[in-house]
């Protein structure tokens, strides 16, 4: 527990970026389970969920 403690609190931007991405992908999986998607466009929409939440993480740690 103090390994995640001192990461969060020495890198938050990071730590920002990795929880909320874990949390866009979830929603993302859940919402667009039975559309049909192939395992390419898969891949599309998690790394675009991933990059968009990284971007969302910069934004909200400007001061």
């Amino acid at each position: 527990m103090e390994t995640i403690k001192h990461f969060w609190n020495q890198y938050p931007v990071l730590s920002n970026w990795a929880v909320l991405a874990l949390g866009m992908v979830i929603i993302l999986v859940i919402s667009a389970w039975n559309v049909g998607f192939l395992p390419l466009q898969w891949l599309a929409l998690v790394v675009a969920t991933v990059l968009l939440a990284g971007l969302c993480a910069w934004i909200i740690n400007w001061e």
